[in-house]
C-alpha cells in the first residue's frame, strides 16, 4: 500500500465478511457514502456499520470526513466514507514490479540522443539507486535493502547474499536487461550511501537474486 500502511494488517481487517461487503459497497458507490447508506446496503445496524467502517479507515482502506448529505447528528453534518487513492499490494516473497515499471518508463521517456534502450535503462537505474542511497546515507544500508525486498544476509568473507529478487519473474524473462538494471541500481545505492568499499557483482544463481554484494576487508 503506497500510503505506508501495513498490507498484512489491512488484509487481516478484511477477514470479517461484513467489512468486505462494506468496502465493496463503498468502492462501487463512486461517491461518498454515509453510515446509514452503508448499513442499509449490507443489512446490519448503523452502529455496527460505523464500527466496521472506522476499522477500514484505520487500516488505510477507506477515508472519512464530515460533510455528507443527510440527517445531522449532534449538530454535525453526517460522516461519509470513500475509497483511498492508495493501492494495496502484498506479495510473499516481496516483489517490486512497481519500481521496475517506473524505471523502465523513465528510461523509455528520457532516452538521450545516441543512447540505446538498454543504456538508458542502466543509467536510469543507477540514478534511482543513487537517490535511494542518498536517503539511506545516515542509516543502515542493509535495512534499506531489506525494505526493498532483497532479503540480504551476510555470509562471511565480505559476502552479502540477496536471497530474494524483487524483480522476479520478469528478470528471468529478460536477464541481461533486468539483472543489469538491478546491478546498476544497487551500485548506485551503495555508492551514494557511502559504501564505496562494497561492490554489486553479477553472480546469477537459481533461487536467489542475480547480484551479490562483496566488501573489501
Amino acid at each position: 500500500m503506497t500510503s505506508g500502511s501495513d498490507p498484512i494488517a489491512a488484509l487481516a481487517v478484511l477477514g470479517d465478511e461484513s467489512r468486505r461487503r462494506l468496502l465493496d459497497f463503498v468502492r462501487r458507490a463512486r461517491r461518498p457514502v454515509t453510515r446509514e447508506e452503508a448499513s442499509a446496503a449490507v443489512g446490519i445496524s448503523r452502529k455496527l456499520a460505523a464500527f466496521h467502517l472506522d476499522k477500514l479507515v484505520a487500516s488505510g482502506l477507506l477515508q472519512s470526513r464530515h460533510g455528507g448529505h443527510g440527517p445531522r447528528r449532534v449538530g454535525r453534518t453526517p460522516k461519509v466514507y470513500e475509497p483511498t487513492p492508495h493501492t494495496l499490494s502484498l506479495s510473499l516473497p516481496p516483489r517490486r514490479h512497481d519500481l521496475l515499471a517506473s524505471l523502465l518508463t523513465e528510461a523509455l521517456t528520457a532516452q538521450k540522443q545516441g543512447e540505446n534502450a538498454q543504456e538508458a535503462a542502466l543509467r536510469v537505474a543507477r540514478k534511482r539507486g543513487e537517490a535511494v542511497g542518498a536517503e539511506a546515507r545516515s542509516g543502515d544500508i542493509m535495512a534499506t535493502l531489506e525494505s526493498l525486498g532483497f532479503e540480504p544476509a551476510e555470509e562471511g568473507a565480505g559476502r552479502t547474499v540477496l536471497h530474494n529478487c524483487p524483480f522476479h519473474p520478469v528478470a528471468a524473462q529478460a536477464p541481461d536487461l533486468i539483472c543489469g538494471m538491478n546491478q546498476a541500481f544497487l551500485s548506485g545505492c551503495l555508492a551514494a550511501s557511502g559504501h564505496s568499499e562494497t561492490t554489486a557483482v553479477l553472480t546469477p544463481q537459481p533461487g536467489i537474486c542475480c547480484v551479490e554484494l562483496r566488501t573489501d576487508r
